[in-house]
């Protein structure tokens, strides 16, 4: 009886198996709905880490610190400075021997040839004086240099290159007035000015006109060339001779002399 109800309990069970197999096979598929899945829900700091209690808790970055230097400073804006002012620095005095000066005619084109000149007169102050030929250099620039210290004490300007006119020559010396050219002359003769000392001017006409360079003391020789292409030329001259001192020089023997000697024809 037991084998029995035991075997009969089993095929209860199979055919209730085979009842709901084949129930499955004859229904049709449940149809699976896919669930949205749920909104994500706010989670707060705290309950977003997990902590257990072997972790510490997160320390927050340090704030950056920003660099001063890197930023743009306010510059407060300053007005321009002026320009320094110009410190204008006169012109420096020129020496009278550094002046141009103007001649009694244009100078030569060719120096080592007499040439045909027109001499223009000018105003001047003029000193009569005379002299033995051995002092004649010597006295000739002192009475310049008279001149020159009457017309700066009259304050007017120097123009031109001292002229010596030999008035009359003998064996023992020579009478001559010095002039010096000035761009005026004043409206009379100053009070304090002695009788040889005059208001005047150059000469003026039509001249020969030689050079002379070298010391005052050799000036014979180009007087000798002078007297030898007159008499070549057939030219009578006026005993009145005529020189400009181009570079007067320091003394009578000085190389650097230089003198424009004039010659005029008596016709």
């Amino acid at each position: 009886m037991r084998i029995s109800a035991a075997v009969f309990a089993g095929v209860a069970v199979l055919a209730a198996g085979l009842f709901w197999y084949e129930n499955q096979q004859t229904q049709p598929p449940v149809a699976v709905v896919a669930q949205k899945p749920d909104a994500p829900q706010a989670v707060s700091p705290q309950t977003a880490i997990t902590t257990s209690s072997t972790l510490e808790p997160v320390k927050p970055a340090p704030a950056p610190v920003a660099d001063k230097s890197a930023e743009p400073q306010a510059v407060a804006q300053q007005p321009a400075p002026l320009p320094a002012p110009v410190e204008v620095t006169p012109a420096p005095k020129v020496a009278d021997s550094e002046q141009t000066f103007t001649t009694l005619a244009p100078p030569p084109i060719d120096p080592n040839n007499p040439e045909d000149v027109m001499m223009v007169s000018r105003p001047a102050f003029v000193l009569r004086g005379q002299s033995s030929w051995d002092d004649g250099y010597s006295q000739l620039a002192g009475s310049f240099a008279r001149l020159a210290g009457e017309a700066k004490a009259l304050d007017i300007k120097v123009t031109g290159r001292a002229v010596a006119v030999f008035v009359e020559t003998d064996d023992r010396g020579f009478r001559y007035e010095a002039v010096l050219p000035v761009a005026a002359l004043p409206a009379q003769k100053p009070a304090n000015w002695p009788s040889e000392m005059r208001l005047g001017a150059t000469p003026e006409g039509k001249a020969i006109r030689f050079v002379h360079k070298g010391p005052y003391d050799e000036i014979d020789s180009t007087y000798e060339a002078i007297t030898a292409y007159l008499d070549v030329k057939g030219i009578e001259a006026k005993e009145t001779l005529i020189e400009e001192y181009i570079n007067l020089g320091q003394e009578s023997g000085d190389a650097a002399i230089e003198a424009y000697i004039y010659v005029q024809p008596n016709k």
